[in-house]
Formats: structure tokens, C-alpha cells, sequence
């Protein structure tokens, strides 16, 4: 999952001329770290693996799926289309979970960071797993569902380690008399996103989508398929939606929204071009177990609650750094030259490695290539010049503010 901040603005990307910067300078993308090192026939496929070849995709192995990183269009085009006009995104290999029973809100509270006892019906907040060292275990959305459970959706790769640790919750809560349970959800994942995806949306929807703000839910029929979860939410920066839905009826409801020519099946390699522009983190390369959410700029996700009552994974770490200083911040970067690759070392003027590179590639929207890393505080003031280096040789650097691209959330405001 890529996580940000939830500020959100609007501008104006239509762009005439043929993107060939982006073309030119080529790859570069992350598209969410290594590949697994199972064989190709034990990779997990989503429920839409058929559905792929007949549209010319190219498939690659991720956190041991089999998923489509590319389409007909190449990744620059993909990655314009999102921001003109809206993309289709097969995410089903996300790991999906229920909650259940009186005691959910305090199982979720006791592994996280953030307030859930607040949460509206329906109302969604991003949340992170910390360990006992202030780190980070994973990032994940939690959505208060009106009937009755917690709807959690968190990354595929870290889908054992997430099961593994909520179960392990479940069961000693039980054992203490608590009422909680929880429930895996086999169903597929769509994501619509782009600046037309509700107008899309709406033609085969009766719920006014105009009502559906960022992060809330409602469960409704589309295009004919009952039972389907629609979370207004953008993973790559823009507005958007996820779909849940029966996995029997995917291909139906892809089908359905492909028939609409204002979408194109977008892959892997636009996801993460676009969420990089918009200044979202990748867990297993922006954030993981040696990064705090204060290090990784997501202090916003701390529940006042929580911080007051240090009962969270971590608090005294995490607290500690809001009120001191933090050996390393997370920054935004525009750079020179040629693209910028993962693990590249970020050096001051006078040729110090003061950090490293955690995502890079070209942005097809402000043509230019760019990047995130870690670096010690005094050196993350936007407007700060710096190196990297690339194929051993040195390039310019100036720390940028993130996000990158301005976000498009929808908000009702």
C-alpha cells in the first residue's frame, strides 16, 4: 500500500504534446521490490489471471503473485491516462479482513498506532503496525463498516506476517474472555482511479457517489453485481475507487468498466510512477520495521488518544521523537541527470553520504526525474542542494516538497 498525508489540491494536466521525456530517459520505476524467490508455478493469481493475457499484459512476479505490471499502452501512457482521465487496477492480491464482535476496536487499538473507537459508520483511516521498537510492521486502511465489523485492507507482501500477527491478538484476546474474531475476505479488489473514475462509476451505481468522500464506504450493487464494498480512497494520488467484490464475479464487473472509453487497464510499473509523484510511501522500500512514522514523515497517523495513553507498539520510541530530534527524515528530491535508482547514496556538497535513495524513477508529468530517501534532518528543509550518485558518477539533488504532483482527493469540501 503506498500511504501519505491527506492533503489534496487540484490542477489541470492536460498535456497536448506526446510525453517522449519520460520515454527517452527510460525505466527506473520500483514496482515493489524484489521478486519472490518462489518458482513461477507456485505464485498466487489473482482472480482476474485470465482475464490479463487477451489485453496484451506483461506479467511479472510480486510478493508471491503473479501480477500484470504493463498493458498495450506503455507505462508513460498508462501513467498519463490515470491523470487525464482514469485507469483500471487489478489489486486483488491485497490481503482483505474482517473483525468481528464486540472487542474488535480493542484488538485493532492494541496493534496500532491510530483512533479507531471514533471512526463515523463506514469512515476509514490509514493506520500503521509498530513493533516494540517504534518501527514500522505495515501500513493499512481500517474502515469502521456499518454492519457491524472492522474492514481491513493491508499489503500483500506482508500477508503472513499480518494474518500471523492479528490472529495471534485474536486468540489472546479470547482467551481472556473477549468477544472478537476474524474472518479472511476471498474476494477480488478493483481499483478505479483517475480524475473520471466516479462519473464511470456512477452509470452503473443508484448510490449518489457525490456522497462518498475520501476513505468511507458503501456497500452497493455495480454493473449488476450485489454485495460489492466501493471505498473512495486513491493509491495513486488521485481520486478514485476500490472495489470489493465476489471473486466469481470480477471479469464480469471489469468487463463492464472497460466498456467505458475513458478507461484503460493501467499496471504495476504506472502504479508506482504515480504514487511516487503524489509522495506515497511503499512499504519494503519508503517504510519498514527500521523506520518510525516520525522518521517516514506519517506522524499524522498517531491517535491523540493513543499518544496520551502510550498503550501503542512502540509509544515510548515514537513519542519520544515528536518531542526530540529524529537521527533521519524522509524527503522528496528532483533530480538531474540520469534517473535515479533504488539504494543510490545521497551525499551533502562536499561529497559526504548522508543518506540513501528508497524509491526513483522518471515523472512522466513534470519530466524530470525524481526521487525519496532518508537523510539526517538538517538536511531536509525543501530547497536544500545535494548529490546523488548514479553509475559512480555525482548528479544534482534538491530536496522537494512532497507531494511531488499535487494530489486530487475528493473531500466534499
Amino acid at each position: 500500500m503506498s500511504v501519505t498525508s491527506n492533503k489534496c489540491s487540484n490542477r489541470d494536466r492536460d498535456d497536448p504534446e506526446e510525453n517522449k521525456w519520460a520515454r527517452e530517459k527510460g525505466g527506473g520505476q520500483d514496482t515493489g521490490g524484489p521478486e519472490p524467490s518462489h518458482p513461477q508455478d507456485v505464485l498466487r493469481r489473482t482472480p482476474l489471471y485470465d482475464f490479463h493475457p487477451a489485453h496484451g499484459r506483461k506479467m511479472a512476479a510480486l510478493a508471491g503473485w503473479s501480477l500484470p505490471v504493463q498493458y498495450q499502452d506503455s507505462h508513460v501512457d498508462s501513467h498519463l491516462h490515470t491523470l487525464q482521465h482514469c485507469s483500471f487496477f487489478d489489486v486483488s492480491h491485497m490481503l482483505q479482513t474482517k473483525i468481528l464482535g464486540c472487542d474488535r476496536v480493542k484488538l485493532m487499538e492494541s496493534l496500532v498506532v491510530g483512533d479507531i473507537a471514533e471512526l463515523r459508520p463506514n469512515q476509514g483511516t490509514l493506520l500503521l503496525f509498530t513493533n516494540k521498537a517504534g518501527g514500522i510492521k505495515d501500513d493499512l486502511i481500517v474502515t469502521s463498516a456499518s454492519e457491524g465489523h472492522l474492514y481491513v485492507l493491508s499489503n500483500a507482501g506482508c500477508w503472513d506476517k499480518d494474518l500471523a500477527l492479528i490472529q495471534g491478538k485474536v486468540r489472546e484476546l479470547q482467551n481472556m474472555g473477549n468477544d472478537v474474531s476474524l474472518e479472511v475476505v476471498d474476494n477480488a479488489l478493483l481499483a478505479l482511479q483517475g480524475p473520471t473514475a466516479a462519473q464511470v462509476l456512477q452509470a452503473g451505481v443508484a448510490d449518489d457517489l457525490k456522497k462518498l468522500p475520501f476513505i468511507t464506504s458503501a456497500v452497493m450493487e455495480v454493473f449488476g453485481v450485489s454485495g460489492c464494498s466501493v471505498t473512495r480512497y486513491g493509491h495513486t494520488g488521485e481520486n478514485g475507487v476500490g472495489i470489493s467484490v465476489p471473486a466469481a464475479a470480477a471479469v464480469h464487473l471489469a468487463a463492464a468498466l472497460l466498456e467505458n472509453p475513458e478507461v484503460k487497464l493501467a499496471g504495476l510499473a504506472a502504479r508506482d510512477s504515480l504514487r511516487l509523484e503524489a509522495g506515497l510511501c511503499l512499504y519494503g522500500s519508503d517504510i519498514d520495521e527500521h523506520t518510525t512514522p516520525v522518521e517516514g514523515s506519517l506522524s499524522w497517523t498517531l491517535g491523540k488518544r493513543h499518544q496520551a495513553a502510550m498503550d501503542f507498539p512502540g509509544a515510548s520510541v515514537i513519542t519520544g521523537q515528536l518531542k526530540g530530534k529524529v537521527r533521519q527524515r524522509h524527503v522528496g528530491l528532483t533530480c538531474e541527470g540520469a534517473p535515479v535508482w533504488v539504494h543510490s547514496p545521497i551525499l551533502n556538497m562536499e561529497g559526504t553520504v548522508i543518506g540513501t535513495v528508497t524509491s526513483g524513477c522518471p515523472s512522466p508529468f513534470l519530466k524530470k526525474n525524481v526521487a525519496m530517501g532518508y537523510m539526517p534532518s538538517e538536511y531536509s528543509r525543501p530547497g536544500t542542494p545535494l548529490l546523488i550518485e548514479v553509475w559512480q558518477k555525482q548528479q544534482m539533488a534538491v530536496v522537494s516538497k512532497m507531494p511531488l504532483v499535487t494530489t486530487n482527493y475528493y473531500t466534499l469540501k
